[in-house]
């Protein structure tokens, strides 16, 4: 038996042939015990990976059982630990990066992509983890509450056995100083909240306030504990252990002192792998953070372990891949930008992506690299109802005017609301900026029901129309909005949603990829690259075999 002669592993032989491999033959070393070719392995769980093949216990029959294997092992058997070795020592991320990178600078070559458009989404699979394995930190915050009045009150029992027996003095020993970490006193106003809307019934609030607990604090204890030894020493108090054996107060006081300091050093490793960024991690995959998932087969909005898994597209081709422990979608899309201009310079002129990749921060950085956006708003559907048309209390549907180059609104009832101040406001090191229009009597406006926020009539008599404009950010929506409502920026949509979506329902629905087979973001990465260099290859096959074309859009008149 031979090989179909049209069999995709030819497709990768010829890609193979054209890619300059020194990056992997640099990072493999030529000490000790001969080796698998790792040109070979590459081409192995590529192939692989164009299969839908993941698992490496799989891998290894298919090169003792399948032609297509055989022939590119040119007849060896590698067996799992070189498979593991190679993905996880030889073949780092970078190099992945690269050999993809020469890949799609071939197919620019060949007309297949201009690397001038991207097409952007993302999704969410299940990290390698425990499902129950989750902290969570607003549970830390929770305990360290109580944690920290237990010190305190430890602190307290500290100083008066200092004070009663006269050790201070004896021993120049100073009383005991509760440390203060910062951000705590919000924490505890919640956890009081909390604990009245629990007697009403009332939904719990979060408390996902971002705690720092400083080197001085532990220290502060320690240093408690090593004044207890000194006086213990002093006084020749020894410490018992064993069953039957009454432990003296110092040696108490001690012992409690010392739990109360692993506790809390505890927490601060807890919050150190969580960073500020999020709110969660799995203790199997520290990395992973609990994400709601679309298959909640339980119907009970249940949280998993899982990884953000973005991909930016051109005429099918996954240019890019980024995984990241981010539930949202709006710290992704620059990430993704910069590694384009890395690989491929300033040669970006278009991003498309959907409402979840909108946001201030994101439009400015496309305006400021000359790059067009096709990104839609989180309100374009509620943009095309009357209500929203109709609504007095919005400034958009307001008379805009300017007098004596000031610009001021004009109401519903003809009446000016000026310029009042400039507010700031800090948001994830980005900082926003609010300009505040006032109208300055509101008073017998028939209309303050429907333009006043929760207008109430007994209560709000005196009160007047304010509103905050981000002048910056509705000019870039409007401009991203006038984008994709164009005859261009329909055809964009149309091709995000049938090239990156369409991905995604591959991967998930045909092949089964919803679950990761290693743990950590930098192993999760790998795993996914290489799928997608496998797809790759899959779609220039299919290219050269005239099996798939590009994209022209299903229709060209311009529809909302």
């Amino acid at each position: 038996m031979s090989l179909p002669d049209d069999d995709p592993v030819y497709t990768l032989k010829k890609v193979m042939e054209d890619l300059d491999f020194s990056g992997l033959l640099a990072n493999c070393s030529d000490k000790g015990r001969t080796g698998y070719n790792p040109i070979m392995m590459y081409a192995v769980v590529t192939y692989a990976n164009m299969r839908g093949v993941r698992s490496v216990d799989r891998i290894v029959e298919l090169c003792e059982r399948d032609l297509a294997f055989i022939w590119l092992t040119h007849g060896q058997k590698p067996k799992r630990d070189a498979f593991y070795g190679f993905k996880g020592k030889k073949l780092t991320s970078e190099i992945l990066d690269d050999l993809n990178y020469q890949f799609l600078l071939r197919l620019q070559k060949e007309g297949l992509v201009t690397l001038k458009e991207l097409f952007i989404d993302g999704t969410k699979i299940e990290a390698n983890a425990n499902r129950y394995t989750f902290v969570w930190r607003g549970t830390i915050n929770y305990h360290l509450a109580g944690l920290l009045d237990s010190i305190e009150l430890n602190f307290a029992r500290y100083n008066t056995f200092l004070q009663e027996n006269g050790y201070g003095p004896k021993y120049d020993i100073g009383n005991a100083q509760m440390f203060v970490i910062e951000g705590m006193d919000k924490v505890r106003s919640v956890i009081e909240k909390n604990r009245k809307r629990k007697l009403s019934k009332h939904k719990k609030l979060a408390n996902n306030t971002v705690i720092e607990i400083d080197n001085c604090s532990p220290l502060e204890i320690l240093k408690l504990q090593k004044n207890l030894s000194t006086i213990a020493t002093g006084e020749g108090i020894e410490f018992v252990y064993g069953k039957g054996k009454r432990k003296p107060e110092i040696q108490q006081l001690y012992e409690e002192l010392e739990h109360l300091g692993q506790r809390l050093m505890g927490y601060k490793e807890c919050f150190e792998i969580m960073g500020k960024d999020r709110n969660s991690y799995s203790k199997t995959d520290l990395e992973a953070a609990f994400m709601r998932m679309k298959e909640d087969h339980m119907l009970n909005g249940q949280l998993k372990p899982a990884y953000n898994v973005q991909i930016a597209v051109e005429n099918y081709f996954i240019v890019h891949g980024y995984v990241s422990n981010d539930r949202t979608d709006y710290n992704t899309l620059i990430p993704v930008l910069e590694k384009h201009q890395e690989a491929f310079g300033s040669v970006l002129e278009e991003v498309t992506a959907d409402s979840g990749y909108c946001s201030e921060k994101n439009l400015l950085y496309l305006k400021e690299k000359g790059i067009e956006s096709y990104i839609k708003l989180q309100d374009h559907e509620k943009r095309k109802t009357r209500a929203y048309a109709e609504d007095i209390s919005k400034y958009y549907n307001m008379k805009v005017e300017v007098f004596e180059d000031e610009q001021f609104y004009i109401c519903h009832d003809g009446r000016e609301l000026r310029h009042i101040r400039t507010e700031t406001k800090e948001q994830d090191g980005y900082t926003q900026n609010f300009e505040v229009y006032g109208c300055a009597d509101c008073s017998g406006c028939e209309h303050k029901a429907r333009c006043l926020y929760k207008y109430n009539a007994e209560k709000d008599v005196e009160k007047n129309k304010v509103m905050k404009i981000n002048e910056q950010w509705e000019e870039l929506r409007e401009k991203s909005h006038a984008n994709i409502q164009s005859e261009r920026g329909i055809l964009k949509r149309q091709t995000r949603s049938i090239q990156t979506e369409g991905h995604f329902g591959d991967i998930k629905e045909n092949e089964n990829f919803r679950r990761f087979n290693y743990r950590s973001a930098d192993k999760v990465y790998k795993e996914f690259m290489l799928y997608a260099i496998g797809r790759n290859i899959n779609k220039y096959y299919r290219f050269l075999n005239e099996k798939l074309k590009k994209f022209e859009g299903k229709i060209t008149e311009k529809t909302a």
